[in-house]
């Protein structure tokens, strides 16, 4: 497995488990376990990690703790334009940067989740453009340690998922900036919207790589 793909499988394995852990996620693990076995040590040990936290946890247990962390701590967003934006009008031309970007290769995330959720990012920089995701991962790469370090804080499993969200963050080559600055300069869309609330993992229609 080559670099590239070792970091896309590695980001698509983080967004699986950072959704609502459902039966669908329960369904899913004896592939993640496999996808995670292949990667390097700095992905694939705290991926680990979590799954055997998983393997050895109630589901019912798990689902609390996913709630009462990413639903009702904002210390916990997994939103990142809230990292840098809170709830403010600027928070929504960044959310539809975000869209636009992923619309532009043909990357839908539907309606039923925002965006700049991480991990709608994380899919789309495995297999949507991955240097756009690169990108928009490096331009986001303080909320996403900031969200790890809250993880951390709260004690919970999750930051291992972080952990192997963080070794993958890309390195600023000219080709990353380049990107970066072309984002910033087209913006999102001229037609303004409103936000809506954040969605919680009980409103979730997952998808993506969830359908």
């Amino acid at each position: 497995m080559s670099r590239d793909d070792a970091t896309a499988t590695a980001r698509l394995a983080a967004s699986w488990l950072l959704w609502y852990p459902d039966e669908q996620l329960v369904a899913k693990l004896p592939e993640i376990a496999v996808a995670a076995a292949a990667l390097p040590a700095r992905t694939r040990e705290p991926l680990e990690i979590f799954l055997a936290h998983l393997d050895g946890t109630p589901l019912a247990d798990v689902q609390r703790h996913y709630v009462s962390i990413f639903d009702m701590k904002r210390k916990a967003c997994p939103y990142l334009t809230y990292w840098t934006h809170g709830d403010t009008r600027n928070r929504g031309a960044s959310i539809l940067r975000f869209k636009q970007a992923y619309l532009d290769f043909g990357f839908d995330a539907g309606d039923a989740e925002l965006p700049d959720r991480l991990a709608v990012l994380l899919e789309f920089a495995a297999v949507g453009d991955r240097l756009t995701g690169e990108a928009l991962l490096a331009e986001h790469a303080s909320p996403i340690r900031l969200l790890r370090e809250a993880l951390a804080g709260l004690d919970s499993a999750y930051v291992h998922v972080l952990d192997a969200v963080v070794a993958t963050l890309p390195i600023e080559t000219p080709a990353v900036r380049a990107r970066m600055a072309e984002l910033a300069a087209s913006g999102p869309p001229a037609e303004q919207v409103g936000l809506e609330p954040f969605p919680t993992s009980a409103d979730l229609q997952l998808t993506g790589i969830r359908r």
